[in-house]
């Protein structure tokens, strides 16, 4: 899968979504959860729910899989409508909750055999899809452990392997990093990645920006129940509208060198500071040579450039005047 930074295409609009869903809503009495939340997830696509705890992440997928009866909205599945009733429909999610939902006394082997018999699944089709999503999640050595004798990051793949047995059309995954050690994470990120890159459609809910960066192809960023805004990380933060600062560390008359930038094409501004000179453009990779050349018919001698994108902390800040933790 390409990396978050570069995704600039949109998936095709032409084939049907895995999961749409428009106008979701929950209430509890006064409190409104989640208000009118829409958007879908295409074949093949990492879609990602961002936004701080209690923002409306787990409700809103709640209503998505099914579990949780909507106040209003429309979800459809693999074509199919959603409701608690829905089994058809439920029948092509895999979901990957927050909490762990496997038997500690059992090994992974024997949980995933269960599941697997719950799902339909018997026989050596049922031994041979235990064996893949075990592989998958990187625990093919400890099949036969149990559980609860597994570090709080093994659990955690392990739920995805029993949320990945009978194939779904789409994979939805619940803040799966909360809690674990560095290890760990990186081991169900990678996970991920892996999934994503054979085709799967993925719905991943976390309230970590680089999370969201590394594995999305779009993401919705969700606060206080409402989706506030979504795309690609470059559309993201384009609306930023303040573009990429380059620094560029020197000697010399930085004002001429500062006033020289300034009126460069895609450059948004210019600034001289003690030792350097800081560049707003629209896109850093693009502005690197240009702002060398200015620098040397200024007579400025370049000590060093950094490049500094704004991130998905910086979107978040400036659509709700608050950090992404807060």
């Amino acid at each position: 899968m390409p990396d978050a930074a570069t995704v600039t295409d949109r998936p095709e609009t032409s084939v049907e979504p895995v999961l749409q869903c428009r106008g979701l809503r929950k209430a509890y009495g006064e409190r409104v959860a989640v208000a009118d939340v829409g958007f879908a997830v295409a074949p093949g696509e990492t879609y990602g729910l961002l936004g701080p705890n209690g923002a409306g992440k787990t409700t809103t997928i709640s209503m998505v899989c099914g579990l949780l009866r909507r106040d209003a909205g429309e979800v459809t599945v693999a074509g199919r409508p959603m409701s608690p009733e829905a089994t058809d429909a439920k029948a092509a999610i895999g979901l990957v909750p927050q909490d762990v939902a496997l038997y500690e006394d059992l090994s992974a082997e024997e949980n995933l055999r269960f599941f697997g018999r719950l799902q339909g699944l018997s026989g050596r089709e049922l031994a041979a899809r235990v064996a893949e999503v075990l592989e998958v999640v990187g625990l093919a050595d400890r099949a036969g452990d149990r559980v609860g004798e597994y570090s709080g990051g093994m659990k955690r793949r392990a739920n995805i392997a029993a949320g990945l047995l009978h194939r779904p059309r789409l994979l939805v995954l619940d803040e799966p990093t909360v809690g674990v050690d560095p290890q760990s994470r990186n081991a169900i990120l990678e996970s991920v990645e892996a999934l994503a890159g054979e085709g799967m459609s993925v719905l991943y809910t976390t309230h970590y920006m680089e999370e969201a960066e590394r594995l999305c192809d779009r993401i919705g960023i969700i606060d206080e129940g409402r989706l506030i805004a979504e795309g690609t990380r470059r559309e993201l933060v384009a609306q930023l509208g303040v573009g990429d600062q380059v620094e560029v560390t020197g000697t010399g008359d930085l004002a001429a060198f500062a006033a020289a930038c300034a009126e460069l094409p895609g450059a948004l501004g210019a600034e001289a500071r003690d030792g350097s000179v800081v560049v707003r453009v629209e896109q850093g990779s693009t502005a690197l040579a240009p702002i060398v050349a200015a620098a040397e018919r200024t007579g400025v001698a370049v000590g060093g450039v950094e490049v500094t994108e704004p991130d998905l902390e910086d979107v978040f800040l400036a659509l709700t005047g608050k950090a992404l933790r807060d």
